[in-house]
């Protein structure tokens, strides 16, 4: 076993850390009026840092920050100062806070990129909400949509607490809009290209520009090829990294049949090139400055990637190892370096699932799951194919959720919270989780017959009773991308039943045995329906409910989402929402962004 270490948190990619700018804003009335609500609108912006600092954590581990401008805010001399405070401090996301009326026009954010929230105290003795409701409206005027925050309850005056469903929206905004606010300017490094015509790794680069800020960074595979057999690689490294695979990697049975089954010779040196593969990819994604001391100076810099793809198949597998040894490590919260942030790389460079895995990582700052959306079971075919009966969360059918390397080993759900497997953060994983994870996962060396140059595949089975999302963003001529969600729970099956389901598809890649939550509604009538509706071969699975959130980010980059099981009561879009109306949400949500656009410009 190995003794990991937790690395401690940092940023990996050029850019500051995008902070969260408060903005109290008050009646600009002097004389009297201000005066007196000066302390209560500056602390009422003091204990909205105070919640979020205290709750938040960026995906890398580093500590949130708030910005509170220098004073209050009462006219537009004062906007423009805090505009400029927070242009400095990078801010990324603002949320403007008042307890009184205040001149609108002249108080609020006007930056367009800028994902905001008016935090309007429920109270009667100044009017806060009247301010509320007159700048939500001139948000709506302008183009500018904003959050509407709004306790449910009446406070006094005096009373300074945030109550739970305010601390709730908050929360919720700002794990949004940091996610917003830290793709921008990143990168997206695509390798390879087109992967076996999957649409999804059809890299639409106005796709990341308009919606996500980001820039797409296209180079050769290769360029991996180049790095392998010109050495540029760490390799001290490497050879450090060779000793750990090999201590704690746990190899398993070739699959292939006798004739197809390469040497031992060739499976060793799979294995040795797929470590330096899985090097190599980091270092063109975030950069390595041991390369800059090796004399590697252009290669050293990387290209600021907060997510990657990896084509592979075919051109790259006929001849050489293919990736999946690569993305499975990268994508896991740990290496033969420590614990430590995952990579996010999707396989076949499928850069729509690859922008939801970014999604899913950066609201939790979990690993995330990437499978092929492969099979529907329904209990009749379990039974017939296998004698057993589902039942439970199981019992109206089951998703085989299926793929070769890049599932995280995360995904094992042999990390523990209260009795119960989950995935964390990486900087709560322990020691002994990590391990665990190892335990539950065998390498194999990949079938031939699917990838004519070799490699190493994973084998591993899900636990059971966890709360998972899995989600997809599809893009659809003349209307642009379209993200769809599926909230439910991975489930198990006894051994036989799975070896049984599982040897059908391919032993050497790992399962997901998952059951969506079902609501008697559109797509969400059964789990056949789910399957019949998923918009893609692919999927993302993140770790907890968290398709609110994933509504709540989608309506900030004006993405519509068109297939969800979350409950009415809990979602949150910006209130200009409501103008395309309240009685079908779906549909407003489709008007909304087609009226708004993309966050950063036309698509």
């Amino acid at each position: 076993m190995s003794d990991f270490k937790v690395n401690a948190p940092q940023n990996r990619l050029h850019g500051g850390l995008p902070k969260i700018g408060i903005r109290p804003t008050i009646d600009g009335r002097l004389g009297g009026v201000r005066e007196s609500l000066e302390e209560q609108t500056m602390n009422m912006a003091k204990a909205v840092a105070a919640l979020l600092e205290s709750n938040l954590s960026h995906a890398n581990g580093l500590p949130v920050e708030c910005v509170i401008a220098d004073g209050t805010i009462g006219r537009v001399a004062e906007s423009a100062a805090c505009a400029e405070k927070f242009r400095r401090e990078g801010v990324g996301l603002t949320i403007t806070v008042t307890p009184c009326w205040c001149y609108g026009a002249e108080t609020m954010d006007m930056d367009p990129h800028m994902p905001k929230a008016v935090y309007g105290f429920n109270g009667t003795e100044r009017p806060g909400a009247v301010y509320l409701a007159a700048v939500l409206a001139g948000h709506t005027q302008k183009g500018l949509p904003a959050f509407s925050i709004y306790g449910q309850e009446v406070q006094d005056s005096d009373d300074a607490s945030i109550r739970p469903d305010v601390a709730e929206k908050l929360l919720q905004f700002a794990r949004a809009g940091l996610a917003v606010a830290t793709m921008r300017g990143k990168s997206y490094l695509s390798i390879g290209g087109t992967s076996m015509g999957i649409a999804g790794s059809i890299v639409d680069q106005s796709l990341f520009e308009n919606y996500l800020g980001m820039r797409v960074e296209a180079i050769d595979m290769t360029e991996v090829a180049r790095r392998v057999d010109r050495g540029i690689f760490d390799q001290s490294e490497f050879a450090q990294a060779l000793a750990w695979c090999n201590a704690n990697l746990q190899k398993g049975e070739d699959y292939n049949p006798p004739h197809m089954r390469q040497s031992q010779a060739e499976q060793d040196a799979a294995w040795e090139y797929s470590i330096k593969m899985a090097m190599i990819v980091r270092d063109l994604m975030v950069g390595n400055s041991r390369l800059a001391e090796l004399g590697f100076g252009e290669e050293a810099l990387g290209h600021n990637a907060i997510a990657a793809g990896f084509q592979g198949q075919r051109q790259w597998t006929d001849h050489l190892p293919n990736g999946d040894f690569m993305e499975a490590l990268l994508n896991t919260s740990f290496d033969w370096t420590g614990i430590r942030q995952p990579y996010i790389v999707a396989t076949e460079n499928d850069a729509l699932n690859g922008i939801c895995m970014l999604f899913g990582h950066l609201l939790t700052g979990t690993a995330q799951i990437f499978a092929d959306v492969r099979t529907y079971w329904s209990a009749e075919s379990v039974k017939r194919v296998s004698g057993y009966d589902l039942d439970g969360k199981a019992a109206g059918g089951i998703l085989h959720l299926i793929n070769s390397g890049p599932a995280t080993l995360d995904g094992t759900g042999r990390q523990e919270a209260d009795g119960k497997p989950v995935m964390k953060p990486y900087w709560q994983i322990t020691s002994d989780e990590a391990n665990a994870c190892l335990q539950a996962t065998t390498w194999h060396t990949s079938m031939v017959e699917y990838f004519r140059g070799g490699g190493w595949s994973t084998r591993f089975r899900t636990v059971g009773g966890m709360p998972v999302t899995m989600f997809r963003l599809n893009l659809v001529k003349g209307l642009g991308p379209a993200l769809q969600i599926a909230e439910g729970w991975t489930v198990e099956l006894p051994d036989a039943v799975h070896d049984v389901l599982d040897v059908r598809t391919n032993p050497t890649w790992p399962t997901t045995w998952y059951v969506p939550n079902l609501t008697g509604e559109g797509a969400f009538t059964d789990v056949y329906n789910v399957m019949y509706h998923w918009g893609a071969n692919h999927g993302a699975i993140s770790y907890g409910h968290i398709g609110s959130e994933l509504i709540t980010l989608a309506s900030m980059l004006r993405i519509p989402v068109y297939m969800h099981n979350v409950p009415e009561d809990s979602l949150f879009r910006p209130s200009a929402w409501n103008a395309f109306g309240t009685a079908d949400r779906e549909s407003a949500d489709f008007r909304a962004c087609a009226n708004f656009g993309p966050l950063y410009g036309d698509y």
